[in-house]
């Protein structure tokens, strides 16, 4: 069901615009963003849509499909929700970032969310649904936002309103997303590029529905490692804003100054950059071998050096890669959980990936959710 039919249904009148935004697949560059590195992206052909209607009053009602219930609260002084009501943080958080940002609203307003993207699945469903509330709020109060600066307020409410210290990768992505093209993001400078991947190139993605109880705290704690990394290291590099500017010989020649954690983040981190720049080269020359096997490569440096995997992940992946037609597979996303995608030709079929899913039933005791995906369009309202 579209969000305009949800809309209409709940609030009894039909919506003025509808916001749509994709999510994403994390191609290669894992923890690398909020680090100032390369990232490369896939806007896919799910996504989250949002139909928006002005009110009278200086509240907003926020209903999504599969939460069944409606949250209403006050425009002005926006607080983040607790309890079963956190899900709207991710809206209000927007109106929030939007305000903050010079944006007023005159009047309140309501959204309405539906879509065809799992959450939970490492595809970004918290941005995709923060971007198609932006665009529907953009289209709705006239406001003069660029996609860049639209992607930016939109992490801003992850960060400061919901809590989350991500990066630029998923915004960004969902934001800039082109059918028949990754999404390149210098990190660093916030500016957007794309790379053509080839027409027979095909992304499959295995959600484990693995999520580590500690998903957030983890990922705050990789962070701070590669803060605490990278403070020690300006000392020897002072002009270098981000870890991603470090140099991997630094890292080596000064490993004794970190402890073990800390070095093992900032290998992952300047290793995986240098790993993009690989992708992005062998992406212009057509070789999907040599991205598969860079994506290989990804992984094992998530596994090993970052410790953001777990064991569902590596099942899919040691398992994938012995497969005819699968040039690669790697985690995608965060991590502790989550998703496996597989870079894959036309011969690996549905049928194959139902041999993958047996085999991690039989060892896990449960299947995982599987799907395939295209490169999509990004972030834009319907019409």
């Amino acid at each position: 069901m579209s969000a305009t039919n949800v809309f209409q249904q709940q609030f009894g009148f039909a919506p003025t615009v509808c916001g749509y935004a994709p999510g994403r697949l994390e191609f290669i560059g894992n923890h690398v963003d909020y680090n100032g590195g390369l990232v490369m992206g896939a806007s896919i052909d799910r996504g989250v849509q949002c139909a928006a209607a002005k009110r009278t009053d200086r509240r907003l009602r926020i209903f999504s499909q599969p939460y069944g219930e409606a949250v209403e609260i006050a425009l002005d002084g926006l607080k983040p929700a607790q309890g079963s009501a956190a899900w709207a943080n991710y809206p209000a958080g927007v109106a929030w970032s939007l305000q903050e940002n010079g944006f007023k609203f005159p009047v309140g307003f309501d959204l309405a969310f539906a879509g065809d993207l799992p959450a939970g699945a490492g595809l970004s469903s918290s941005a995709a649904l923060e971007l198609a509330t932006g665009v529907a709020l953009r289209a709705l109060f006239g406001f003069n936002i660029a996609p860049a600066v639209l992607a930016r307020i939109c992490r801003q409410a992850e960060n400061g309103f919901v809590g989350m210290p991500c990066g630029i990768l998923d915004q960004g992505v969902s934001s800039f997303g082109q059918a028949g093209r990754l999404v390149l993001i210098d990190c660093r400078t916030e500016t957007y590029d794309t790379v053509p991947i080839p027409e027979t190139a095909r992304f499959w993605v295995f959600n484990t529905g693995a999520k580590h109880a500690l998903l957030d705290s983890l990922y705050a704690d990789r962070r701070r490692e590669c803060e605490d990394a990278l403070k020690i290291l300006q000392r020897y590099r002072p002009e270098a804003g981000f870890l991603a500017e470090i140099p991997t010989a630094d890292v080596e020649q000064h490993r004794a100054d970190l402890t073990p954690d800390q070095y093992a983040r900032a290998l992952h981190v300047t290793r995986e950059i240098s790993r993009v720049h690989e992708t992005v080269a062998a992406l212009e020359r057509d070789d999907l071998t040599a991205v598969g096997r860079l994506l290989v490569a990804s992984h094992q440096s998530s596994r090993e050096l970052f410790r953001n995997s777990c064991p569902e992940l590596d099942f899919l992946v040691d398992h994938l890669v012995t497969l005819p037609g699968v040039y690669g597979a790697r985690l995608t996303g965060g991590g502790f959980g989550g998703a496996v995608m597989a870079l894959t030709n036309p011969e690996f079929t549905a049928d194959t990936a139902t041999g993958v899913t047996e085999a991690y039933t039989r060892h896990f005791g449960h299947a995982p959710v599987v799907f395939t995906a295209r490169t999509g369009p990004g972030a834009r309202v319907l019409a």
